[in-house]
């Protein structure tokens, strides 16, 4: 099963290398904008390696690998962000495309044999604080239902997030108290977290929905770059291959596409974590769509729906056919999508608020869950060192994005405290 896993990831990196290398697609979201500044011959490939060095391996490093460590499941940051960077530094042609490729297998193989061998080293450590890093994701698997209000009172106003946030709290405590029956002889049990979550996106999708924009403001966007959709319709067999690889991936708990999901997936949440990661497609259909239709290039995971269908179905074999799909899908309906947008804005804006809704929350849960961590790891001395590490943070300007301060604090907590047990400093717990 590690050699399936190990086969896995490096078949995945070596595809999306091979498919930045070529323009075809590009997971970084403001990398995509840029992409036909050089596919069109404006920028150099050398300044476009440098322009995605720039974007990506920050987050390779400060975001995708703390997540994968607390988890020990792929944060799909840490392969696309660094194919990214790779596609973009390898030559042109189709032999730039094969070296991409190798070299991509080679860092997919990497990143899991590199993540797995931190792990073991730490494990080995006289103080173990593997174990009490699993406290990062505990706020967040039961805070992500939040989120649906929280966007609602971005776009409609505080009042309105309070309704939802009031009616969403209602619907999990009433499956708290009321979720568990049989039926024909069988238990069925209701996730809270899932319900709450379910009713607060139907309220925000109800919102946007009433919405409509005056039909003389409409632009077809398909038309205005109608070589751009042809460009990225005529690569459709890699993009779908594309799918199919990282929904197997998903199913199979080797990776995750969002820390919310990664830490639901780790729980044991996984119907919960394909709600999540549905509510997250919904939120990037707006910007995907659109940033895809003006430059022609898409995303490897594409509206990000592949990684709830794995989630839901959990057989590799099915899911790669639902992942293939599903990008198909998205491609040929990209006009139908953009019409869609154009009609209903509020959808649109509803996209941009649930990204900013959910990475404000992960910010916050990230930080609760580290220092409850860094505090099991270390009582005192824990919350001592993430509060005073996040502080430092934001007066340096954030050079580590605020939800990976929690986590990364969390880590560097538990090497200090086994610096000071070994000096004599700390004492090791019975």
């Amino acid at each position: 099963m590690d050699f399936v896993n190990i086969a896995m990831v490096a078949v995945v990196s070596a595809l999306a290398a091979f498919l930045t290398n070529q323009g075809i697609a590009v997971f970084n979201d403001g990398l995509r904008p840029i992409m036909p500044e050089f596919v069109e011959g404006r920028m150099t490939r050398k300044e476009l390696a440098a322009t995605a060095f720039a974007m990506g391996f920050g987050l390779v490093i400060g975001f995708g690998i703390p997540f994968s460590l607390t988890a020990t499941i792929l944060l799909v940051h840490c392969i696309f962000l660094g194919t990214d960077i790779i596609g973009t530094a390898t030559p042109n042609g189709k032999m730039g495309g094969m070296i991409a490729a190798a070299v991509g297998a080679l860092y997919g193989v990497g990143i899991k044999l590199g993540l797995e061998a931190i792990v073991k080293a730490f494990e080995m450590l006289p103080v173990n604080f593997m174990a009490s890093l699993g406290e990062v994701g505990k706020p967040v698997v039961i805070a992500f239902a939040v989120f649906p209000a929280l966007a609602v009172a971005y776009q409609y106003g505080v009042k309105k997030g309070l309704i939802n946030l009031v009616i969403s709290l209602l619907a999990r405590q009433l499956i708290v108290r009321f979720g568990v029956f049989t039926i024909g002889g069988a238990k069925i049990v209701l996730n809270p977290e899932g319900t709450a979550l379910l009713v607060g996106m139907i309220i925000l999708l109800l919102f946007a929905l009433n919405e409509k924009a005056p039909k003389e403001e409409s632009v077809d966007l398909v038309a205005l770059f109608s070589d751009r959709v042809a460009r990225i319709r005529k690569n459709l067999p890699f993009l779908m291959v594309m799918g199919a690889l990282v929904a197997a991936a998903t199913s199979m708990k080797i990776m995750a596409g969002d820390p919310i999901s990664l830490n639901l997936i780790k729980e044991g949440n996984l119907n919960d974590a394909a709600f999540a990661a549905l509510a997250r497609g919904i939120g990037f259909v707006p910007l995907v769509a659109s940033t895809a239709i003006a430059t022609g290039v898409y995303g490897p995971v594409g509206m990000t729906f592949v990684f709830a269908a794995a989630l839901f179905i959990g057989n590799p074999i099915i899911a790669a056919v639902a992942g293939a799909i599903i990008i198909g899908l998205e491609v040929l309906l990209l006009g139908a999508i953009a019409k869609g947008l154009d009609k209903y804005p509020g959808i649109r804006k509803a996209g941009d608020n649930i990204r900013t809704a959910m990475s404000q929350l992960l910010e916050v849960a990230l930080l609760v869950g580290g220092m409850n961590a860094a505090n099991a790891i270390a009582p005192g001395i824990g919350f001592f060192l993430v509060a005073g590490l996040y502080i430092l943070n934001e007066i340096a300007g954030k050079p580590v994005v605020r939800m990976a301060v929690g986590p990364i604090a969390a880590i560097i907590t538990g090497i200090l405290v086994n610096i000071m047990a070994v000096i004599g400093l700390f004492q090791i717990p019975a």
